[in-house]
């Protein structure tokens, strides 16, 4: 079992920058692919940036490519997504997930673990 702790969210003006972490429990973190998603209201979460368990290969969804990035630190236990150049279609509740079979998928289907959200919010 792994438990998922995001945070680093808040309020932003349009063109600046968050960062957000997501810290877990358990021994085998550093064996899970990592993903971010997130979910505007009225809308399907959607996928945003993963990372595999050896950090070696991530991805990211098309409306954040090139403006974010996530990595991750398996001595502590978290894995990090820097979002720069925000915009106001980027607020949404962020949450973070783990695959136990390492990958980084783009589906949320393959997630086996959820944190609880951490909410964006950027003015324009």
């Amino acid at each position: 079992q792994v438990q998922l702790v995001a945070s680093g969210g808040g309020l932003a003006q349009a063109g600046g920058s968050l960062r957000l972490s997501c810290a877990a429990s358990g021994r085998t973190f550093s064996s899970y692919g990592m993903g971010w998603f997130r979910q505007a209201p009225g809308k399907e979460r959607e996928f945003v940036a993963a990372i595999s368990w050896t950090g070696g290969t991530t991805d990211y969804g098309d409306s954040v490519k090139g403006r974010f990035t996530i990595s991750r630190d398996n001595a502590k236990n978290t894995v990090y997504l820097q979002m720069n150049s925000l915009k106001p279609e980027d607020t949404g509740v962020y949450y973070c997930a783990a695959d136990r079979e390492g990958w980084s998928s783009r589906a949320r289907t393959e997630y086996d673990y959820w944190g609880q959200g951490t909410q964006v919010t950027v003015s324009s």
